[in-house]
């Protein structure tokens, strides 16, 4: 039996997840031509800049990504669809995370398996205790923190407005991607395979 509460349990994942994240986009983006692992926003308008620019290679290179993370993505939803829970993802991903991490490969072939990774991990958990959270960007979750604020400060009518979600688990969402990505910036002064520590935190997640 798990030690933690079920609303525990979802926001130590998601702030878990988060960090993962963070890990990821930070190590893609120093490591590899500054290319977002996670975050397709930055890949998109990247792209949209250096094609405006003619500069279609690089345009190619923050779109590539996205397509690796799609693929990602359906690869999770095929296997919730199979297995119908999500450590499987978490395994693919953690695999995907550590061939990146010990094999010598090229930037290239590199931030495009992490995207894949990060594509995974997008589909596998997307609610967390009721709450529809995003684990790979954090642009939509400060916005909905925008609204727990201000409910939270202004409690009378909210008739015809979505209920927002929970502001600690929102909160501790955004923290984790930031620190996350700062972890990401030391690890990669610190130790030669950094990636192998989100893989230790999947592993973690597992028992979860």
């Amino acid at each position: 039996m798990s030690l933690l509460t079920i609303p525990a349990r979802d926001t130590v994942r998601a702030t878990i997840l988060t960090i993962i994240a963070g890990i990821a986009d930070a190590v893609g983006y120093i490591t590899m031509g500054g290319v977002f692992a996670a975050n397709m926003t930055g890949n998109t308008v990247l792209a949209g800049i250096a094609a405006a620019q003619r500069h279609y290679p690089d345009a190619w290179q923050h779109l590539a990504p996205l397509l690796a993370f799609f693929v990602g993505a359906m690869l999770s939803r095929l296997l919730l669809r199979l297995w119908h829970k999500p450590n499987a993802c978490l395994l693919v991903e953690a695999a995907l995370l550590a061939v990146v991490g010990f094999l010598p490969l090229e930037p290239e072939p590199a931030v495009l398996i992490l995207a894949l990774a990060m594509g995974v991990q997008a589909s596998a958990i997307t609610h967390f205790s009721g709450n529809a959270i995003s684990t790979v960007v954090v642009t939509s979750t400060l916005a909905r923190t925008a609204d727990a604020v201000l409910d939270r400060l202004w409690p009378g009518e909210k008739k015809n407005l979505p209920t927002a979600p929970n502001l600690p688990l929102l909160a501790l969402t955004w923290i984790g991607y930031l620190v996350g990505a700062v972890a990401g910036a030391l690890l990669l002064a610190a130790m030669p395979y950094p990636l192998l520590v989100p893989v230790a935190l999947l592993a973690l997640l597992l028992f979860l």
